[in-house]
């Protein structure tokens, strides 16, 4: 039987998708909606991990903006769980983002308390929409050489979030700013090193994969209505056909780990790695092939004058950058001389 790809298409009620899409492009509008998108797609639900990226997949088709406001939360609430954090440590309704990336001369610093109690201190750079959420979990070095994660009030004065530096025309409304802390009270949410090392830091980064694929799929059905309005020529042609085979592969591939995972769970995120790096590489491919189309088919009108499809391209080109095409490639090269068996290796 050939494999099928991802189906995004009726994963989210079509209720929930006409008030996400009425609330888009505004986060915080958005995140009025998170409890009902996380009874649909979090792990708590019952969902499968087939299930949860098809959904991760019909956010990023219908909106960037929705997907990147909403996915950091369920991360954030799948992570909670994956650590055994009690229920009701946090408010019900906190919104959540996660905060992880490191920047060359910053660094957050946590220190523990005589009583046990936790701060934090510092700056962290790359933080979307600190100052829309109410918590976020936030790496933080322990020591010189070990980084743990805690878990942070966001709303808490002795937390200040940087403004004015976020001129990116894509997602222009998930604003990423530096984050000032200063003594700044923390929960520590797992040990040591626990948030790089869990499997669940692999299959997130594969569910981001899936948020690109759903938003390039929206992109490549508008350039087969363009060439189905008129007498195609083949240059058109190949670039439809080209977006049906990389976004395919790529849609496929995602389903085929989902369903290998949820047979087999990855027991560490260096068990799963190399596995994300082969989707992230392969969807963010499939991306690019859309969005070339978009521009050679379609020409500028649409990107002038089509404010969803403008912003779509925009946004895609934008998150997509957290995908590092040469150094991930590179990765998965070294992965494969360090063990990791190949797909063309005999058995």
């Amino acid at each position: 039987m050939t494999p099928s790809p991802l189906n995004h298409a009726h994963r989210l009620p079509a209720r929930l998708r006409s008030e996400l899409a009425s609330a888009a492009p505004d986060p915080r509008a958005i995140l009025r909606w998170a409890p009902e998108v996380v009874a649909e797609l979090s792990p708590a639900a019952g969902t499968t991990l087939l299930s949860r990226w098809e959904g991760l997949a019909a956010l990023g088709s219908l909106d960037l903006t929705v997907a990147r406001t909403l996915e950091p939360h369920l991360d954030a609430l799948t992570i909670l769980d994956e650590a055994a954090v009690p229920a009701g440590q946090f408010p019900d309704d906190a919104t959540w983002g996660v905060f992880a990336a490191e920047g060359r001369g910053t660094r957050l610093t946590a220190t523990p308390a005589p009583d046990g109690s936790w701060s934090l201190s510092g700056r962290k750079p790359w933080c979307s929409l600190a100052g829309t959420l109410s918590h976020a979990l936030v790496t933080a070095w322990t020591s010189e050489t070990e980084r743990r994660l805690f878990a942070v009030a966001l709303r808490d004065p002795r937390v200040g979030v940087e403004s004015g530096t976020w001129v990116s025309r894509g997602l222009d409304n998930v604003v990423s700013s530096a984050t000032d802390f200063r003594e700044a009270p923390a929960v520590p949410v797992g040990e040591d090193g626990w948030y790089l090392r869990r499997p669940g830091f692999a299959l997130g980064g594969i569910g981001v994969a899936a948020v690109w694929w759903g938003a390039a799929c929206s992109l490549a059905r508008r350039v087969q209505a363009s060439c189905a309005e008129r007498t195609p020529d083949q240059i058109a042609l190949y670039h439809l056909g080209r977006c049906e085979m990389r976004l395919h592969a790529a849609g496929t591939l995602l389903a085929a780990i989902a369903h290998d995972m949820e047979a087999t769970p990855p027991r560490a995120a260096s068990e799963a790695w190399p596995t994300a790096l082969r989707v992230r590489g392969t969807v963010h491919e499939a991306c690019e092939s859309a969005l070339e189309a978009v521009g050679s088919v379609l020409g500028p009108g649409p990107l002038t004058q089509d404010e969803e499809c403008s912003r779509m391209v925009a946004d895609l080109r934008i998150y997509g950058q957290q995908h590092k095409p040469e150094r991930d490639v590179a990765g998965l090269g070294e992965a494969l001389l360090d063990g990791e068996t190949a797909s063309w290796s005999a058995s």
